[in-house]
């Protein structure tokens, strides 16, 4: 019985560790963040005496609801006609080929220089893709955008400039990455609580790493590589389901810069089913563990400072934070019992389990940042201290579902790459219901076991209520909220 109560403080204990490690991580980022924006604001560089000839990817596969403005957002770009190369990367085995095919022939009569790239066979997924497309132009910047991206007209005018900026190393800067925007951001909770979490990467994160001078990620769209970047980080790999996080710590082990952008936004929609987002949350925490399980020793082995790689490990392994939560809430029912029964041995788990909520005082001045930033851009659709609460409770709520995709990617297990359907959404309108695209049923086995979750946590509050131990309660309606709102999602999205 002693061994068992010593295994469960250990466990307990490591995963606090490293829920601590990460939120006094992000506390870190938001400090270097609100520095950077209370400091003087640097003028926008002239633009370049030439423009530099850039081609503009459009890595597409079957993508029937939102190829046609995807292409037209591209053509409409504000640059030098003659420097500039359009190329659809269209890997589509459905209708899309021919609303491309129409689009591309549309802008090419009007004197666009487009191209419909087919490639023979699908190998490598968006990463083989965008190999196969940077062999056949000549362009010295590549500027990418995924299917759900609308680029506003003068984002390369912005964003170029940004290469030859006269306070920065010209030649070593590899990536100009700018902000997501939201489209759909009104259309639903779930939509709200993306965009949430989201504009926390964009307005905090990415910021504050800039400033700490520690290493950013080029976030898969909306930005521009340096064509000799791309070519001496070694290419686009496909053995990561985030080929995007691969390249960029390879191309920042090699030397290469990253400018990162918040003034300039580029909108694109956020997934509004559950299957969709599912899809899109599996591939980006199993690639960030298998990005972790690539390059961890090599971030270490680096001469980078002792803070550059600490932040990087905590950004590489930021999806394990998942493992932890889902571990932590899965131990802490039995902890009310233990607490009630009065087993001396294990008070000191109970205690630190309350210690759990100290970890949201850095995390709550984190996303405070990065909604006050955000509501200067447009007004948020809710009180910063309800979303926050939503926010939370569904992250933990999506934790069984990411900490599986998070366990496959550190052992190295391969999957495919499923893109995240689009619905073809503007400004809220539209609707998931007859939808053309699905990625998985939504009616699973692991659909069914958030559902058992979700009631273990609320016979977890009853319990708490029953025996009068109510340091866990706070903890527990978290987690009942956000596995039902999973739950609750999953169901109604599988019809």
């Amino acid at each position: 019985m002693l061994v068992l109560q010593v295994l469960l403080m250990a466990l307990y204990g490591l995963c606090l560790l490293l829920l601590l490690g990460f939120s006094l991580t992000q506390w870190q980022l938001t400090r270097l963040a609100r520095r950077a924006y209370s400091a003087p604001a640097l003028p926008e560089p002239p633009p370049p005496a030439t423009w530099p000839r850039l081609t503009v990817q459009l890595p597409i596969y079957n993508e029937q609801n939102v190829v046609e403005r995807l292409i037209d957002a591209a053509a409409a770009l504000d640059y030098p006609p003659d420097r500039l190369h359009v190329q659809v990367l269209d890997d589509s085995t459905d209708d899309t080929v021919a609303l491309a095919a129409a689009r591309v022939a549309y802008h090419r009569a009007r004197g666009v220089h487009v191209s419909h790239v087919r490639r023979p066979e699908r190998t490598g997924y968006k990463a083989g893709a965008l190999a196969y497309g940077l062999g056949c132009t000549d362009g010295e910047l590549i500027a990418i955008f995924d299917a759900d991206f609308l680029p506003e007209p003068d984002f390369l005018r912005r964003a170029v400039p940004h290469f030859y900026h006269p306070t920065t190393d010209n030649a070593r800067t590899g990536v100009v990455q700018t902000r997501w925007g939201h489209l759909n951001e009104d259309y639903s909770l779930l939509t709200e609580l993306q965009a949430f979490g989201l504009n926390a990467h964009f307005f905090v994160e990415q910021v504050g790493r800039q400033a700490g001078g520690h290493f950013l990620n080029f976030n898969g769209t909306g930005g521009i590589w340096r064509r000799a970047c791309i070519e001496d980080a070694g290419g686009w790999h496909a053995d990561t389901l985030t080929e995007d996080l691969d390249l960029s710590y390879r191309a920042q082990l090699r030397g290469w810069q990253f400018r990162y952008l918040p003034a300039v936004a580029a909108p694109a929609e956020l997934p509004a089913t559950m299957d969709a987002l599912k899809s899109q949350q599996f591939r980006w925490t199993k690639g960030a563990a298998e990005t972790a399980r690539k390059h961890l020793r090599q971030v270490w082995n680096s001469g980078q400072s002792v803070g550059t790689r600490l932040h990087a490990t905590f950004h590489l392994l930021n999806s394990a934070v998942f493992v932890a939560i889902l571990l932590m809430a899965v131990l802490s029912v039995p902890l009310v019992f233990v607490r009630a029964l009065g087993a001396e041995q294990l008070r000191p788990v109970f205690h630190m389990a309350a210690l759990f909520l100290l970890t949201l005082v850095p995390l709550t001045l984190y996303f405070r940042t990065s909604w006050q930033q955000a509501a200067r851009r447009r007004p948020a659709p809710a009180g910063f201290t309800e979303q926050l609460l939503l926010f939370l409770a569904f992250s933990m709520g999506l934790s069984l579902h990411n900490a599986r995709a998070v366990v496959l990617g550190l052992v190295g297990q391969r999957s495919a790459f499923i893109r995240t359907p689009k619905l073809g959404m503007l400004a809220g309108a539209g609707s998931w219901r007859g939808r053309r695209y699905r990625t998985s049923s939504l009616l699973s086995g692991l659909t069914l076991l958030e559902g058992l979750l979700a009631a273990y946590f609320l016979f977890g509050i009853g319990a708490g209520i029953y025996l009068q131990e109510y340091g866990l309660l706070p903890t527990h309606l978290l987690l009942a909220t956000g596995y039902g709102l999973v739950f609750y999602y999953s169901l109604r999205h599988a019809s």
